[in-house]
């Protein structure tokens, strides 16, 4: 049985953050890109491909900012699920009138494991705070089969610590502006970790972006990963017909 605190303590984590922004009046401009990085550079809403017509999902999706661009500019439907009750209400104040787009209140692996499956899930930057053992299977769940998962996660801190080499959290800080940091728990794992991680639960690579800081004494650095669920066969094999069978 693994542990529960850490997800515990990231969900208090969350609820200060977004109360605090809440009590504060934060005002964040809408995004015209999609950034998987911290920094406007790398790709962006390409990696995701045609959304026409499909089931998206931005699972951890805080204020909502990137799927409320994917609904307006890109034309997608979005469900976007948020575990924090605070940064859930910031997204409903700002977006909850936003045709396209439906905002979510519920823990990931929880809506993941009772909804329809999803023909692409997004995430930017919360797959690092659930616990990989819970989440990968809920996420092939949520996933039809050939469904398009892009995630980008934190590869080396802003201290220069890079990934872990064990799938198991480590403490990290949540920095509030005019407020006081915030002590998470992160799940930062080397992308083999990650690659075994996804195909132990039938999701396979397609590839990795390396997006690091744009300044050379920032040592912040992400990764961001393109993969795909298992797809079921184009048709089911054959029946042997009668007088095929071993023996007849």
């Amino acid at each position: 049985m693994h542990s529960t605190e850490p997800e515990a303590a990231n969900a208090r984590a969350w609820v200060q953050y977004g109360h605090h922004h809440l009590q504060r009046g934060t005002v964040i401009p809408d995004v015209d890109r999609i950034s998987w990085g911290f920094w406007p550079t790398g790709p962006g809403a390409e990696v995701l491909g045609d959304l026409a017509g499909l089931r998206v999902l931005d699972l951890a999706s805080g204020l909502g900012r990137h799927a409320a661009h994917l609904v307006r500019e890109h034309g997608a439907t979005v469900d976007a699920v948020e575990a924090s009750a605070s940064q859930h209400a910031r997204a409903v104040a700002r977006y909850g009138d936003m045709p396209g787009l439906t905002l979510i209140h519920a823990d990931a692996v929880e809506h993941l494991q009772c909804s329809e499956p999803y023909d692409v899930i997004y995430s930017i930057h919360g797959l690092g705070y659930i616990n990989p053992h819970r989440l990968l299977p809920a996420l092939r769940h949520g996933l039809k089969p050939g469904g398009r998962l892009a995630f980008s996660v934190l590869h080396t801190n802003f201290r220069g610590r890079g990934p872990s080499s064990s799938v198991a959290p480590r403490t990290e800080t949540l920095p509030l502006a005019d407020g006081e940091d915030q002590i998470v728990e992160m799940w930062v794992l080397t992308p083999k970790l990650w690659e075994d991680l996804c195909v132990d639960n039938g999701i396979f690579l397609d590839g990795i972006d390396v997006l690091d800081a744009p300044e050379e004494d920032n040592p912040v650095a992400v990764r961001l990963y393109r993969a795909r669920s298992r797809a079921l066969p184009s048709r089911p094999p054959a029946l042997p017909q009668l007088g095929e069978v071993a023996g007849g």
